[in-house]
């Protein structure tokens, strides 16, 4: 059985004019959805942000209360808190067109 995601980040030890993106994952427990989110959520990351970026893990299933800080209304949900505006996706992430979308990032 794998075992529950945790906070992890890759910082950027460049100082080029890139921004970190900070993003929050709203999960609920170790269910499949929550991995799969997490585990897309990463590939996506490393593969076009290159370490610019740091993911916090919230598990809704230990702290509920967290919900409200960012109106979490279904799960997994994953916030873009840093670069500015603030946006949300919902679901696995596992179309990647859609995050990158949601994300602000286009591919030529």
């Amino acid at each position: 059985m794998k075992s529950q995601p945790k906070k992890k980040s890759a910082k950027s030890k460049r100082n080029g004019d890139s921004p970190i993106w900070d993003l929050r994952l709203y999960i609920a427990g170790q269910t499949p959805k929550s991995l799969t989110a997490f585990s897309n959520l990463k590939r996506i990351c490393e593969e076009n942000l290159q370490g610019k970026y740091h993911i916090e893990v919230v598990d809704l299933a230990k702290n509920p209360e967290l919900a409200r800080t960012d109106q979490i209304l279904a799960i997994p949900t994953l916030v873009r808190k840093l670069p500015p505006p603030i946006r949300k996706i919902i679901g696995d992430l596992s179309n990647k067109e859609k995050v990158l979308l949601g994300f602000g990032l286009t591919r030529l």
